[in-house]
């Protein structure tokens, strides 16, 4: 089955399964990688606080994978989004990835330290060089992804945030989508706990899915992109 995509400001198709990689590297990060890209998983997810970029360089060399068929997102963090340390941390990124661009570079949290405007002139320089494809932003409440959206000169494509059943942030969600900002979900399955909730077991059973499966479908039925992760 081909994995569904969702267009982003800028016009690109984004997949809306991608491969989460917080706190996996090593071995695990290895294995997971692999496995996701001989299903079929064509969009992966990662930031340089992962520190686990490097391994997923050497994965997709190792696989020899077509970069055209992947989506690769990035983050930077918050003590590099001053203007050059914006740039600077993109190229140690692409460096680590082996790869010439991102296809999507977000603002992992905001730093009210450091101007936003800033941050967003240097993803724009980026943007322009051919560096990212797309901007976003990551951990941004309504307020914040509405100053960004005020100041910033490329469209902001993303807003990934903590989302699942049980923590819905319906506020939130709707702003972004009104404003055609599209959300991704991390921590989809809550950290696995959601797995173990008696109603997505009950759907399980019914529908002869796995919990994962349900609580997954749930959230791209209501046009957001999954980033489920595993070590196993």
């Amino acid at each position: 089955m081909t994995t569904p995509t969702t267009t982003l400001a800028g016009e690109d198709e984004l997949p809306m399964v991608g491969l989460g990689t917080w706190n996996v590297e090593g071995e695990d990060l290895r294995n997971s990688l692999r496995a996701g890209l001989e299903a079929g998983y064509t969009h992966v997810d990662t930031a340089e606080g992962y520190q686990n970029e490097e391994t997923i360089g050497d994965v997709l060399a190792e696989e020899s994978v077509d970069r055209d068929d992947l989506f690769l997102t990035s983050k930077v963090l918050p003590k590099n989004l001053g203007y050059g340390n914006v740039v600077r941390a993109c190229e140690r990124t692409l460096d680590r990835l082996g790869t010439d661009y991102l296809d999507l570079y977000l603002i992992h949290w905001p730093n009210p330290a450091i101007s936003l405007r800033e941050t967003l002139d240097a993803m724009e320089t980026l943007h322009d060089r051919g560096k990212i494809r797309n901007v976003g932003v990551s951990n941004f409440t309504g307020y914040q992804l509405s100053n960004a959206l005020h100041v910033s000169d490329v469209p902001i494509a993303v807003n990934q945030i903590e989302f699942n059943p049980q923590f819905q942030r319906h506020d939130l969600v709707e702003y972004c989508q009104s404003e055609g900002v599209v959300v991704e979900a991390a921590a989809p399955l809550a950290r696995t706990a959601i797995l173990d909730d008696d109603t997505v077991r009950d759907l399980a059973d019914e529908y002869d899915k796995t919990p994962a499966q349900i609580v997954l479908r749930w959230a791209v039925e209501k046009d957001i992109v999954v980033l489920p992760k595993s070590s196993s």
